[in-house]
């Protein structure tokens, strides 16, 4: 791969994240590690690409804060006939991945959807008058100082930025000194217990537990993250070859953005690159 120019993994660092990262079959790809002291690794962090599902933590975050601010509320009636918002940030509304594929009943598995966040993201704007995009760069981009990012679209899929911004995310998702703290926990608490469901990229997963918007590690196999994450472990990845997750037990967290579609290459890499920072950093 193309390493890139400016940006590099800290010299002296005790993981080898270019090594690592040079045997990925992509022509350029972003790493940063975030510990509670702040970034510890950083290779091309300042190359924008598109997050792809990544920007469901932005949203989720987005929708959460609402929530706090009394605009919505996780009980209310949205999406389908007995669906609420809470059913919709933890994919158990039944609306489908994308709009014209297969639905299910609310709340008889976790249905992954697309369709959901954008369902409430229109909500939003018919509560606040304001774009999704607008919203979620007052409420999180702004805040964190996340300059470089936007979200041009989809409140599902259409983030964009570079691995420094989502660092900045995962450090303040890792310990918030920002954002409410209470808005990160419910997106990283388990909802709806139980439910099995498709982890896209991973097959069926039972159980496939999720929280208001973040993916839960739990004990998922095969899975995106290490080995060595530890259960609590919550976060997302995109299909542009995007990651972001955050271990509260082992207080790290890690980023990776890169120029080619998720596929078995990072079904195999990632993990690696995950259970050596978790050797390295993880407390």
């Amino acid at each position: 791969m193309d390493a890139g120019s400016g940006d590099g993994v800290k010299r002296g660092s005790a993981v080898d994240v270019r090594g690592l990262v040079a045997e990925w079959p992509v022509g350029s790809a972003a790493v940063v590690v975030v510990t509670p002291a702040g970034v510890v690794e950083a290779l091309n962090d300042t190359v924008v690409h598109p997050w792809a599902s990544v920007t469901k933590l932005v949203a989720a975050l987005t929708f959460l804060d609402a929530v706090g601010e009394g605009e919505l509320d996780l009980d209310e009636p949205a999406g389908p006939a007995g669906s609420t918002v809470r059913h919709l940030l933890a994919h158990t509304s039944g609306l489908p991945f994308e709009a014209d594929g297969p639905g299910a009943a609310v709340g008889a598995r976790r249905l992954y959807s697309n369709v959901g966040f954008d369902v409430l993201a229109a909500l939003l704007t018919s509560r606040t008058g304001e774009s999704f995009g607008e919203a979620a760069r007052t409420r999180i981009l702004e805040p964190l100082e996340m300059t470089g990012s936007s979200i041009d679209g989809s409140a599902a899929k259409d983030g964009r930025g570079p691995a420094a911004d989502l660092a900045i995310l995962a450090g303040e998702m890792l310990q918030p000194r920002i954002l409410d703290p209470e808005t990160v926990r419910l997106g990283s608490t388990l909802a709806f217990p139980g439910l099995a469901g498709i982890l896209p990229g991973f097959g069926r997963q039972s159980p496939n537990d999720w929280g208001l918007g973040f993916e839960i590690r739990d004990h998922k196999l095969p899975h995106w993250t290490g080995t060595r994450n530890s259960p609590a472990t919550f976060g997302h990845f995109g299909q542009s070859g995007s990651f972001l997750w955050v271990d509260p037990v082992a207080s790290v967290a890690c980023v990776s953005l890169s120029d080619r579609a998720f596929g078995p290459w990072a079904a195999q890499a990632w993990p690696v690159l995950s259970d050596a920072v978790l050797e390295a950093y993880g407390s």
